[in-house]
C-alpha cells in the first residue's frame, strides 16, 4: 500500500488540469459550447484510433482482443451493429440476470414478493390476507413476527434486554443456525426452502440472521434465484423491498461489464441519469425496476419525444418528482363545483416540481427561455398525471377530478381547453411541444456531446447534431451518427480526453482485465464507497458526469486501492488472472520481432523494468491491453520507480499483480 500511495501524487499531477478541479458543478447548466476565435486545424483519428474511440466512448471498456476485432470489422460497421441491440445475441448476459427475479416483475409483484413495512403491517392487523404461496407465507410470517415485536417494544414500560442478555440470545441462535444447516445439508437441494419454511418462526429468523461463512454461502449458492429472495425476506428488517433495489443494482454491474449490447447500456445509463429518479423516495422502491426496464432501456436508441412521454407517464417519475400530488386550484378534487359556485374551496393546491425539472432538466435547460410563470402555467396543465394505488405498485393514471379545467397561456402558445374526457391531451401537447423546440435540440445536443466527445464540447458539433435532431424530429440514432461522423469526434483533440466516473472505471478494470465479475454485491458496495451507488442519486440532476466531480486525491486513492486489491486477489473472493491476461495481450498485439509474441508468457518478472525482457515486455502488453497504447513517460518512470523499489527476493507473480495495479492506476487508464 505505501508503495501505491507513494505513486498517487505524481499520478494525480499527471491527470489533466481539468479533471483535478475539485468544483462540482451547482446545477445542470451547460455552458456555452467552445468556440476558439480562429479555428484551429483537427489532426484526425487513424483507423486504429478511431476504433479506439469507438470503445472508449461507447462501451464499458474494451476486452482483450475488442479492438482487433473492431478494426477487422470496421469501426464503423460495428457501431451500426450496436445501434441495433436486439440483433446482438446476449446469452451469457441473459443467463446472469435470471439471478434476479424482479428484473422482469411489474411493481404489483415486486412488492408482493418482497413487502415494506406498510404491506407487513396491514397484514399484522389483519388488513390483508397471507399469500396463498406457502413458500412467501413463510417469509411474510417472519416479517409479521419482527413487526409485532417491534410494536411490543414501544409499549410503555417493556423491558430493555441487557447486553449480556442480547449476547446469550445471540449464541443461542448460532447454535440453532448451525444445527439447521446440518438438517437442511442432509436434504436434497430442491427441498431445503419447503423444509426451512416448516420450522417455528423463531428458528426461522436464527438461521436466515447467524448462519455464516461457507455454510451461508455454500447454502445461498445451492438455491434457487427466488429460494435466496425469500432468504433475504427472513433475514431482513421490517421491509423485504430493498432487496428490489439490491438486485437492480447488481443487475446493472454485471449488464455494463457482461452486455455484448454495449451502446445500449451506454446510452441506458446516459437516459436514467438524465431522467434520475431516486430508488430510495417512497413506492420508487418498487417503480424503479420496471422504469428502467420499460421506459428507458426501452426508448434508450428511439424517439426523445417517445421517451419523454414514456418518462413522464412512469409512475416512478410521477412520485420522484411529487406531480401525483399535484391538484388543480379549480379542479373538482379541490372543492371546486361549477353547478354550485358557492361552495367552499379546499386549500389543497399545485405541486410545481415535475412543472419545473422537465423544463429545466429534461428538454429545453434552465436557458431555455421560459418563466416562472410557465412553470406555474405546465404544472397546472399536468394536474391529473398520476398514479393509481400508489402505495400497492398501481399504475399511472390520468385523474380528470384533479386537472385544472380550461385553456393556459404556456411558453408563448396556448393549449385550448379540452372535454373532461380528454384532459390528459393538454399534457400530451405541452410536453411534445417541448420535445421539439430548438431549445430542446440544443440542450439534448449538449449533453450526449459532453457524454461523449468533451466536457466542454465545441459549439460546431453541438449545432450539427441539434440540426439533426430537428431535421429527424428527434431520433436518437441520428444525433448519434451525426456526433460520431463529426470531425471533432474523430480528432486526436478529443481523444481520451474524458475522465471515467467510478461506474466506468470499475466496469472497465472487469472488461479490460477479461476478469468475470463473481460478486458482483461486492462491486455494488465499491461504487457506493466511491461516492456514486446506483440508482441512489438524490438529486433530479443525477450525477455529474464531467471529470472536475470525480477527479480529486480521495478518488485516486479509492480506485490505487481497488485495483490493488483485485489484482492482488484479495477483493471479495475475486479470483483475477494477470498471467492470464498478459497472454491475451500478447496474443492481440502486433507482431514485433524477434521471435513469437507466445514467448513472453512465461516472462521472468524478476529482471529489472529496463532490462530487455521481463518486465519491460509486460508493460508494453499491459500498456497495449488495458490503455490501447502507450503511457506517457511520466507514468512510466513513475512505474519503473515503483518496480525498482520491490525487494530482490520478490515473486513474479506479485511483480506482475503490482505492474497490472499500477497501469490501471494510471492517468492514462483513467480516461477514455
Amino acid at each position: 500500500m505505501r508503495l501505491l500511495l507513494s505513486f498517487l501524487l505524481p499520478v494525480s499531477l499527471a491527470l489533466p488540469l481539468a479533471a483535478q478541479s475539485p468544483t462540482a458543478h451547482a446545477s445542470k447548466k451547460p455552458k456555452s459550447a467552445s468556440r476558439s476565435a480562429k479555428p484551429v486545424p483537427l489532426a484526425p483519428l487513424n483507423e486504429r484510433e478511431r476504433a479506439v474511440q469507438m470503445l472508449n466512448r461507447f462501451t464499458f471498456g474494451a476486452r482483450p482482443g475488442e479492438l482487433e476485432h473492431i478494426q477487422a470489422m470496421g469501426s464503423q460497421s460495428w457501431f451500426e451493429q450496436q445501434l441495433n441491440p436486439e440483433s446482438i445475441p446476449d446469452a451469457a448476459l441473459d443467463k446472469r440476470l435470471n439471478d434476479y427475479p424482479t428484473l422482469k416483475m411489474s411493481a404489483p409483484e415486486i412488492l408482493n414478493v418482497l413487502p415494506d413495512r406498510a404491506m407487513i403491517q396491514q397484514v399484522a392487523q389483519g388488513k390483508r390476507p397471507m399469500p396463498a404461496d406457502p413458500l412467501l407465507a413463510a417469509m411474510y410470517e417472519v416479517q409479521v413476527y419482527k413487526y409485532n415485536q417491534q410494536q411490543e417494544k414501544k409499549t410503555p414500560n417493556a423491558p430493555e434486554p441487557t447486553d449480556a442478555e442480547k449476547e446469550q440470545k445471540k449464541q443461542q441462535d448460532q447454535v440453532t443456525a448451525a444445527r439447521i444447516a446440518g438438517d437442511l445439508f442432509a436434504l436434497p437441494k430442491n427441498q431445503r426452502m419447503q423444509a426451512l419454511a416448516k420450522m417455528p418462526v423463531e428458528d426461522r429468523i436464527a438461521f436466515t440472521t447467524q448462519v455464516a461463512g461457507e455454510q451461508r454461502s455454500i447454502l445461498l449458492g445451492e438455491f434457487t434465484p427466488r429460494e435466496r429472495e425469500l432468504f433475504y425476506g427472513m433475514s431482513a428488517n421490517v421491509n423485504a423491498i430493498g432487496q428490489a433495489a439490491q438486485e437492480l443494482a447488481q443487475a446493472k454491474v454485471l449488464r455494463t461489464i457482461l452486455s455484448e449490447r454495449q451502446l445500449q447500456e451506454v446510452m441506458t445509463d446516459f437516459w436514467f441519469n438524465h431522467f434520475n429518479v431516486y430508488i430510495g423516495k417512497d413506492s420508487d422502491q418498487w417503480y424503479t425496476t420496471p422504469y428502467e426496464r420499460d421506459v428507458i432501456r426501452k426508448n434508450a436508441l428511439g424517439n426523445f419525444k417517445d421517451l419523454l412521454l414514456a418518462t413522464a407517464t412512469s409512475p416512478a417519475m410521477m412520485v420522484y418528482l411529487d406531480n401525483w400530488l399535484s391538484i388543480g386550484p379549480n379542479s373538482l378534487a379541490n372543492g371546486v363545483n361549477p353547478a354550485n359556485p358557492n361552495a367552499k374551496k379546499g386549500s389543497k393546491g399545485l405541486n410545481e416540481n415535475y412543472g419545473r425539472e422537465v423544463m429545466e432538466l429534461h428538454t429545453v435547460g434552465v436557458n431555455g427561455g421560459y418563466t416562472q410563470q410557465d412553470v406555474t402555467a405546465l404544472s397546472s396543465i399536468l394536474t391529473g398525471w398520476g398514479v393509481a394505488v400508489v402505495g400497492q405498485g398501481g399504475p399511472f393514471m390520468f385523474d380528470e377530478k384533479k386537472h385544472e379545467p380550461g385553456a393556459k397561456q404556456w411558453f408563448g402558445m396556448t393549449i385550448p381547453d379540452t372535454a373532461p374526457e380528454d384532459g390528459m391531451q393538454q399534457g400530451v401537447q405541452a410536453l411534445s411541444a417541448l420535445a421539439m423546440k430548438p431549445a430542446t435540440a440544443h440542450f439534448i445536443s449538449y449533453l450526449i456531446a459532453q457524454r461523449f466527445v468533451a466536457d466542454e464540447p465545441p459549439a460546431t458539433v453541438v449545432d450539427a447534431m441539434a440540426k439533426s435532431f430537428l431535421d429527424s424530429q428527434g431520433d436518437i440514432k441520428t444525433v448519434l451518427r451525426t456526433m460520431v461522423e463529426s470531425p471533432e469526434f474523430n480528432s486526436r483533440r478529443y481523444f481520451r480526453n474524458k475522465m471515467k466516473t467510478p461506474l466506468e472505471y470499475v466496469a472497465s478494470a472487469f472488461r479490460e482485465t477479461g476478469t468475470d465479475p463473481v460478486n458482483p454485491g461486492a462491486l455494488v458496495n465499491t461504487l457506493r464507497s466511491m461516492g456514486m451507488p446506483q440508482y441512489y442519486a438524490l438529486p433530479p440532476t443525477g450525477y455529474y458526469l464531467t471529470a472536475d466531480h470525480w477527479m480529486n486525491t480521495g478518488a485516486l486513492v479509492d480506485r490505487l486501492n481497488f485495483a490493488q486489491q483485485l489484482t492482488g486477489n484479495k477483493f471479495a473472493n475475486q479470483k483475477f488472472d494477470a498471467a492470464r491476461l498478459l497472454a491475451l495481450g500478447l496474443l492481440s498485439m502486433q507482431p514485433e520481432p524477434p521471435g513469437p509474441r507466445t514467448q513472453a508468457v512465461s516472462l521472468d518478472m524478476s529482471q529489472p523494468l529496463t532490462a530487455k525482457g521481463g518486465p519491460a515486455i509486460a508493460l508494453k502488453v499491459l500498456e497495449d491491453t488495458l490503455v490501447g497504447g502507450q503511457v506517457s513517460e511520466q507514468t512510466a518512470s513513475l512505474i519503473h520507480q515503483q518496480l525498482a523499489q520491490q525487494p530482490a527476493d520478490a515473486n513474479p507473480a506479485d511483480t506482475l499483480n503490482l505492474l497490472t495495479a499500477l497501469v490501471m492506476g494510471s492517468p492514462e487508464f483513467q480516461l477514455r
